[in-house]
């Protein structure tokens, strides 16, 4: 897709403003600076070989560090350098450019600046995905206490052949686990956190069981509150992952401390919902299965394309079943973990149906409205501005230099909120007018 004509691919870009309505977005994205000139590295790398500095690899959870000018990931596009300024040397003492003076193209440049760039578009797919839950608050399990602690993307990150440990699953100390437990609904299913299923934990838990059980020789329970398997072939690969003698245990973990036995191994507390005891299990690794939630910039998005939220910050869709796709603002649309946690099927069901939403304004040369919209009568309106604030598909807009409040005929869909709270009956909705009505209730009253 990166060569198709009508795909522009920008990363390392975000939204900063969005003005217009359906059919007529203006977005203004601003492009941050990498201090790489792309058009000029050809990707050597002798950059990174020669670099000082050292951060936090973000790719690998953080289990082990990268250098200052980097690749963010494999995949990435373009598979070319940037810098992080905050463990770059020369950012933050002002001296060192080793990767300016081994550079052949002369494609580093330390004094570029962010751009923005203003793109019109008919309509706007939102799918900016998800956060995991920082688990580190809930001090009972111990996560960034004790090292035999992990969250489940750090495993993940374990398991894949170009980790950190080439894909051998060993500890920080290099030692292979014996015994692993491993926790769901770690702050899903909670009261004190997010009470919604993450949807997602049980089956990647199951995997991780499955892998577990490939990769080493450890013994692996799962601590779970109820198996939630309601995917196509995910109540069979359960099935299957209990033939592999994975011990299963009803009772969601309740503590992780320090064993006083075995200096160096953990001890697991839960209690067994179907015998209904307590129990006390000694194991070398712990991996955490932690609540999906809203993306930290939530608020931020949720403001750029006047979006709702509900009380977690999740983007609330215009009507859960007719309209699962579409918000509150004509042409805005979104898909994915945003809207609410889901699995990869799902995202992708959704998406393709948001993106055949999309395709429906974008193909039209001339757009239908709601024939019945609401007006203004501006020699009636007050400037009060309670239709501003009601709407909830921001048609009305407050016009500051002939103060009177304004009508976005495009945005509208003739609920008649507006006129409901307008205190002058400035707000009429067209072909209801006053006039009209009584000549209808005339014209029935003749019969």
């Amino acid at each position: 897709f990166r060569s198709h004509k009508n795909i522009s691919l920008m990363t390392s870009c975000e939204v900063s403003e969005v003005k217009g309505f359906v059919g007529n977005f203006d977005i203004t994205i601003k492009q941050k600076a990498r201090y790489v000139d792309h058009t000029k590295c050809n990707a050597c790398l002798a950059c990174t070989e020669k670099c000082p500095g050292k951060g936090v690899s973000e790719w690998d959870e953080g289990l082990v560090k990268r250098k200052a000018i980097y690749i963010p990931f494999p995949q990435a596009v373009p598979q070319k350098p940037i810098i992080d300024r905050d463990a770059c040397t020369f950012f933050k003492k002002g001296k060192c450019r080793l990767c300016e003076k081994v550079c052949e193209q002369k494609a580093i440049d330390f004094g570029e600046q962010d751009t923005f760039t203003t793109v019109k578009v008919g309509a706007v797919i939102v799918a900016t995905g998800y956060d995991l839950m920082d688990t580190k608050p809930l001090v009972q399990y111990g996560y960034g206490k004790y090292p035999g602690v992990y969250n489940a993307l750090e495993v993940e990150r374990l398991f894949n052949s170009a980790g950190p440990t080439g894909g051998k699953v060993t500890l920080r100390d290099g030692k292979e686990p014996q015994a692993i437990a491993i926790f769901h609904c770690i702050g899903s299913r909670d009261k004190n956190n997010y009470e919604h299923c993450s949807r997602v934990c049980c089956m990647y838990s199951l995997k991780f069981a499955h892998l577990f059980k490939e990769k080493t020789s450890a013994d692996v329970y799962q601590f779970y509150i109820d198996m939630r398997a309601a995917g196509k072939g995910y109540e069979e690969f359960y099935n299957r992952i209990i033939e592999e003698d994975v011990k299963f245990i009803r009772g969601k973990g309740a503590r992780v401390a320090e064993s006083a036995d075995e200096p160096g191994r953990l001890m697991v507390e839960a209690e067994d919902t179907i015998t209904g005891k307590f129990i006390k299990l000694p194991v070398d690794m712990v991996v955490l299965s932690p609540a999906m939630k809203p993306r930290a910039d939530f608020k931020d998005i949720a403001r750029l394309f006047n979006l709702s939220t509900d009380k977690y910050g999740f983007f609330m869709e215009r009507h859960p079943k007719l309209a699962p796709l579409s918000t509150m603002s004509e042409g805005i649309f979104i898909a994915g973990v945003c809207q609410s946690p889901k699995d990869i099927p799902d995202t992708v069901a959704q998406a393709n149906g948001a993106a055949a939403e999309a395709l429906t304004i974008v193909v039209k040369d001339k757009m239908e409205l709601e024939a019945t919209t609401a007006m203004v009568n501006p020699a009636s309106c007050c400037g009060c501005q309670n239709c501003v604030r009601v709407c909830p598909y921001s048609a009305p807009s407050y016009n500051a230099e002939k103060r009177v409040s304004e009508i976005n005929e495009a945005l509208c869909k003739g609920c008649g909120l507006c006129a409901s709270v307008c205190p002058s009956s400035a707000i009429i909705a067209r072909h209801f007018t006053n006039d009209q009505v009584l000549a209808e209730m005339e014209g029935l009253m003749e019969f």
